[in-house]
């Protein structure tokens, strides 16, 4: 089969033919339709380092067919839609288990394509519980890359009043407010801490949930501080930062940091209701699309995302 790999060198994705996966009696194996990239942790934890990246790790959102079965596994058969967290591969192994999540079967009206934003819809939706959102709250959402996009949508179903979302690219902004938000905040265009101060009243946010991945994850880190109203919450998701961030006594007295997933729900469970949100069309996954790749031009997807991040946003690998 053919694989993605990253050896040595900074942005260097190649092409790698290697032997077909076997299985054991208790795995599948299964057959790629669709790959997904995710610009925080496949760009900022992989295409930029210098050393070489395990192909295992060189991506986590496959869908694809059910072609060969173990014999000791009953609940899934040849020919079922499945999404499998698998790295960007002509082939993927997965074993089933009552409560990862790691494989799951795709309903015939969810797509290959948009079965490929489960394990961040998934993460999104536990983000999202463990926010500590309450209806009627002012929420801001730093970064509108694919995880701060599909918060701002997750986010909908817990009854915010108001969803203002933040970014540094035009296109994010735009896409952001088709998708559901109710202002959004360019910040290249406007100091985003004054711009949310003069929509809350100068109160600040209830709610700021950090999804700015990267270097300048150090920046909204800072700003989240300054957004959000006395007694709120803020809740950090982004990684990848590079160094650590900055944190103030004298900003965050008064205020509650969340930082990530605290929900103890099994993920198996949290991924029906992701998939749910998909097939209701609270999650627009399709609209998050911006680009189709073949297989073989792998390295021109993950090149146009590194260098042109304000034209992109799902970058989807076809197999």
């Amino acid at each position: 089969m053919i694989q993605v790999t990253k050896p040595e060198g900074f942005g260097n994705i190649q092409l790698e033919i290697v032997p077909d996966p076997e299985i054991n009696q208790k795995q599948v194996r299964v057959k790629t339709d669709t790959t997904l990239i995710s610009r925080g942790s496949e760009l900022f934890r992989r295409y930029i380092l210098e050393e070489a990246v395990s192909p295992s790790i060189m991506g986590y959102s496959l869908t694809g067919t059910v072609d060969k079965v173990g014999n000791e596994v009953s609940d899934y058969s040849i020919n079922d839609r499945v999404m499998v967290v698998a790295p960007h591969a002509q082939f993927a192994v997965g074993e089933p288990n009552s409560s990862d999540g790691r494989i799951v079967k795709i309903p015939d009206d969810v797509s290959f394509e948009e079965g490929t934003f489960l394990p961040l819809a998934t993460s999104s939706v536990a983000w999202a519980d463990s926010s500590g959102i309450e209806p009627g709250n002012t929420v801001v959402i730093l970064g509108q890359g694919l995880v701060g996009s599909l918060m701002m949508q997750v986010i909908r179903d817990y009854s915010p009043d108001r969803i203002i979302t933040v970014d540094a690219l035009s296109y994010r902004c735009e896409l952001s407010e088709k998708l559901g938000a109710d202002v959004s905040i360019n910040a290249e265009d406007e100091n985003p801490v004054e711009a949310v101060r003069k929509l809350t009243n100068g109160q600040g946010a209830d709610l700021v949930i950090d999804c700015v991945g990267g270097h300048a994850g150090v920046k909204s880190f800072e700003q989240a501080q300054d957004m959000v109203r006395q007694y709120g919450i803020i809740q950090l998701i982004a990684l990848y930062q590079q160094k650590p961030l900055p944190l103030y006594s004298s900003k965050i007295m008064s205020k509650r940091l969340v930082a990530g997933i605290l929900t103890k729900e099994p993920r198996s469970q949290i991924i029906q209701r992701a998939i749910k949100k998909i097939q209701e069309g609270t999650i627009k996954a399709s609209d998050m699309i911006s680009h189709r790749f073949d297989y073989s031009d792998a390295k021109a997807a993950f090149d146009l995302l590194w260098n042109t991040p304000g034209e992109t946003l799902g970058v989807l690998i076809k197999w």
